[in-house]
């Protein structure tokens, strides 16, 4: 499903709100996340790959030219 070299376990939570569908994808590894939303009526299949691009993309880092958000309160629990 991905291109990552290290590719290990991801996670998926979808919850159906309304019209709208959540959709989270963890990494197991890392415990990164990623949240996307779509219509109910999407295809399963597309937004599992739609948040598993982004979660590439949260996992790959900074690109060059673009600036980091900065860091958030809290601890990871």
């Amino acid at each position: 499903m991905s291109d990552r070299e290290d590719a290990g376990a991801v996670f998926f939570e979808i919850t159906r709100i309304g019209d709208v569908q959540r959709v989270a994808a963890i990494d197991a590894a890392t415990g990164v996340e990623v949240v996307i939303q779509a219509p109910a009526n999407a295809a399963l299949a597309d937004v599992r790959a739609l948040a598993m691009r982004k979660l590439d993309r949260a996992l790959a880092g900074d690109e060059p030219g673009e600036t980091s958000p900065p860091p958030r309160p809290g601890k990871i629990v």
